[in-house]
């Protein structure tokens, strides 16, 4: 199947030498002269990718893609590429700030332009995959109503925080990322056990680990968090202990989860994804989106730029879909998009 791709461009010329370009490249192609006449196209045409000038009448560039991704969150995960005679430092770097994928500047190097297309287009393949081998891996994993260790790590690995399982008294697992925080050795080690070079929090991380492995082994609920110091100085790790509450409690398997998160590098999970795990709205996957990311509700209020009400009406959705009550385990749940937390 072609792919289609949106070129928002009032210089008719340019615009359709631009579409010939894309046709001639194996796309479909869609015109429009301003950002009004774009979200028109958009009531009847999914793009997999738009091509958008910023300097233009009605509803300039900047004006058409906070509309887009404020007012259609169904068309989030298309890459929006800036295409523009602007060219400066500060014009490049406030395209990016507000939310475009990519920025092309006139005048319009054609070769470049397709090899920017083909290299979102890939991105978007990757995610897309991605979502498919989660959801196969979930629905193989909870077929048996109890997932198998070797389908939840495949998903582990799928992640982009650190997911560490532990027993009562060692690591089982640990994913690509929490080897790689262990490997910079920046105060935070996960090889046979999970520690730190701090003391004191070695010690409350102990206590956390066996206290998350005995409420499992009894059936109980326990989230408990730390911020271990990094020895660069950096920000803090955030290390999550959560029982397991019974899905791995033979010997030597896994009693307890250990999430680690790097506020330097926060894990941005694809609102996509979240709203095929959970069956969410476009707006509540957002919502979810940036809940997982540590943003307030005020903050979400502000991104999306809707009104605090309407963020607390699709929170009490979310928890409803999602079987939490609490926001921490809401945000574990919807991190990992696994693992069920009853309070």
């Amino acid at each position: 199947m072609k792919r289609t791709i949106l070129c928002v461009e009032d210089e008719r010329h340019l615009r359709q030498d631009i579409i010939e370009e894309l046709i001639a490249a194996g796309y479909e192609a869609v015109g429009a002269a301003t950002g009004r006449e774009a979200l028109s196209v958009l009531d009847t045409t999914r793009p997999d990718l738009i091509l958008c000038d910023i300097c233009m009448p009605q509803l300039d560039g900047h004006g058409f893609l906070k509309t887009l991704r404020s007012k259609r969150p169904d068309l989030a995960d298309v890459p929006l590429v800036f295409l523009t005679a602007l060219d400066g430092r500060d014009a490049i770097i406030g395209g990016k700030r507000a939310g475009a994928d990519d920025y092309l500047v006139k005048p319009v190097d054609y070769d470049l332009m397709l090899a920017t297309i083909e290299a979102r287009l890939r991105e978007v393949n990757r995610i897309d995959q991605n979502i498919q081998e989660l959801r196969q891996t979930l629905s193989a994993a909870q077929s048996s109503g109890s997932p198998a260790p070797d389908a939840l790590h495949k998903v582990f690995e799928l992640l982009s925080f650190g997911v560490v399982l532990l027993s009562s008294t060692q690591v089982v697992f640990a994913n690509r990322v929490a080897r790689e925080i262990h490997r910079m050795g920046d105060g935070l080690s996960v090889d046979t056990g999970i520690r730190c070079d701090a003391a004191q929090i070695s010690t409350d991380m102990r206590d956390c680990w066996r206290a998350a492995c005995e409420a499992s082994t009894q059936g109980r609920d326990y989230l408990s968090s730390l911020a271990i110091p990094r020895l660069s100085g950096g920000r803090d790790y955030h290390l999550t202990f959560c029982a397991l509450e019974g899905a791995f409690t033979s010997e030597g398997d896994a009693q307890c989860v250990a999430f680690i998160t790097d506020p330097q590098c926060r894990p941005a999970v694809p609102a996509k994804v979240l709203a095929d795990i959970f069956n969410l709205t476009p707006t509540e996957a957002e919502v979810a989106q940036r809940l997982a990311l540590g943003l307030r509700s005020d903050e979400i209020a502000s991104d999306l730029a809707i009104a605090p009400t309407t963020v607390a009406f699709h929170l009490s959705n979310i928890f409803d879909k999602t079987g939490t009550r609490r926001q921490a385990e809401l945000i574990v749940l919807l991190l990992t998009g696994l693992t069920s937390i009853d309070p």
